[in-house]
């Protein structure tokens, strides 16, 4: 493995990858062309400075993960990587001590004038009585986002005797009350808050959050913090509040051009900021690191992806799980594109039993990788993205409870031009991929290795020439599955795991026999 880090990183962050054996670290003092330097990587770490755009993944052959030491990827062109199949990840939470120390830093300094103190002390003057401030004691904290980061703010919040309301739509009322958080509409929060902090990520629907309309809402002197991002605020917004005295005062870490020029903050005595170090500690900077490092790692080793924004994040044990209905579905996959006429229009995948109560992203993504692997590189990351660009629809529905005699199945089904194809799959004892049903034909085969598909007419004597001719031709038959349309009837199928490959004289011998309708070889 090959590993960039295209930036300054701490030693511990150097450390986890130079501990594997034969793995090549370049280090940010090592590039000197960072193109040429990515060309053969596995994986690049970047902080904030390096932009990763589609021309430098381009030329990086072999680039599997983009590793974001930090939370923002503003700097990293997520859709261009998604789609050549590169994950991206980052590192959220692992600075939340050092944000939310600020956080608090910046209430209690616009709570007690700290910079204007600081500011007339240095001019030599003594301003004590206009420089009355007042307590955080019984004031309410208004939390936007109770991620990480939130929930830090909070713990440390409650210390200095606040009252903490918070509104997060993806936070479980459970984990609001344990820390003594009164759940309420963004509405309220604004309306109810005396001091409000803001701790979401950037999305459509929280840019410009913080703007003319929801400022007129909020109670007349409420103090803003924001250590988030720049983009939830309108700044000439903001700015008007603070003039108007609507806002009382506020602590900006963040901006909505970095670093800010011309800012409408400049000169306004009642705004504290700072040039976005929030997550700047060494204790923040070592952990990103680090934490970085071991899911890059973790991602090239084993597969499992933790804190990716272009893909659902699993915890290990999740991966694990997930891991053999990943290799079901992939075998399903390729297993069925070999059959259909005409162009795949969509594509439907049913989960049954417990695998439907999973995060199964990455296993409708195994099977689309299986059906479209034959017709360009396609992979568990790029896969949605390539099924979209070819216009194929993919439609899921889940079904918790028990699966019959499997744990659990996954049934996929091909629709095209011409056809539809169906088959069903479960994995047996953990980790063997099994076939157990074929458009509409129970049959119990392993999806493994060399399989012939037969269709036949349901008369004697088929089974004996199939493996009269097979053995003709020295080839062994390690597993002969059969099954009949409907019990019985006109249609047979059987599915063979072969040793080798048939060559296609040994196809073409066997669809020469009158009752064989169509023979079908797959390699898994």
């Amino acid at each position: 493995m090959k590993i960039v880090l295209a930036e300054k990183v701490s030693p511990a962050t150097v450390a986890v990858f130079a501990a594997e054996p034969g793995w090549d670290v370049l280090t940010h003092d090592q590039v000197n062309d960072l193109v040429a330097a990515v060309k053969d990587a596995d994986a690049l770490v970047v902080r904030s400075a390096v932009q990763v755009d589609d021309a430098l993944m381009g030329a990086a052959e072999k680039l599997r993960v983009i590793g974001r030491a930090g939370v923002g990827v503003d700097n990293i062109d997520a859709e261009a990587a998604t789609r050549r199949g590169i994950v991206v990840m980052n590192t959220p939470g692992a600075n939340a001590v050092a944000v939310a120390e600020l956080t608090l830093g910046l209430m209690v300094a616009l709570a007690r004038q700290v910079p204007r103190a600081n500011e007339t002390m240095h001019g030599g003057k003594w301003e004590k009585k206009s420089l009355a401030g007042v307590e955080l004691k019984g004031k309410k904290l208004g939390i936007l986002g109770l991620g990480r980061i939130g929930l830090e703010v909070a713990r440390r919040a409650r210390s200095f005797g606040m009252e903490l309301v918070g509104h997060d739509p993806f936070v479980s009322a459970s984990i609001a009350r344990e820390n003594a958080i009164r759940l309420v509409s963004a509405e309220e929060l604004f309306a109810e808050a005396d001091y409000l902090t803001l701790h979401v990520g950037l999305t459509p629907q929280t840019q410009g959050i913080i703007n003319a309309t929801t400022l007129a809402t909020m109670r007349r002197g409420v103090r803003i913090v924001n250590c988030a991002r720049g983009e939830l605020v309108v700044e000439k917004d903001l700015a008007e509040a603070l003039k108007s005295g609507q806002v009382g005062g506020a602590a900006l870490d963040v901006f909505e051009k970095e670093p800010p020029k011309d800012s409408p903050f400049f000169g306004l005595a009642n705004v504290i900021m700072t040039p976005h170090i929030a997550g700047s500690t060494a204790e923040a900077q070592e952990a990103v690191g680090v934490q970085i490092a071991l899911q890059v790692r973790e991602y090239l080793k084993s597969g499992v992806v933790q804190n990716a924004v272009n893909l659902p994040s699993l915890t290990h044990e999740e991966f694990q799980e997930l891991a053999p209905y990943m290799t079901l579905a992939e075998r399903m996959g390729t297993f069925l594109a070999q059959f259909p006429k005409g162009t795949i229009e969509s594509i439907g995948i049913k989960y049954r039993g417990r695998v439907a109560e999973l995060k199964t992203d990455l296993v409708r993504n195994a099977a689309i990788a299986g059906v479209l692997g034959h017709l360009e590189p396609v992979n568990r990351i790029n896969a949605a993205s390539i099924a979209a660009e070819r216009g194929i629809r993919i439609h899921e529905e889940k079904k918790e409870g028990p699966a019959g005699g499997a744990g659990s199945v996954l049934q996929l089904t091909l629709h095209t031009t011409g056809a539809e194809i169906g088959a069903s799959g479960a994995v047996l004892h953990g980790e063997q991929p099994r076939l157990l049903r074929l458009d509409g034909i129970d049959i119990e085969a392993p999806l493994q290795g060399t399989l012939l598909a037969i269709r036949n007419q349901d008369v004697p004597g088929v089974i004996g020439r199939i493996g009269t001719i097979l053995g003709e031709h020295k080839i062994n038959i390690a597993n002969f599955a059969l099954g009949r349309a409907n019990g019985g009837g006109a249609t047979a199928l059987a599915v063979l795991q072969i040793d080798g490959e048939a060559g296609d004289a040994v196809i073409q011998k066997l669809r020469a026999e009158p009752a064989i309708t169509g023979v079908r070889q797959v390699t898994l």
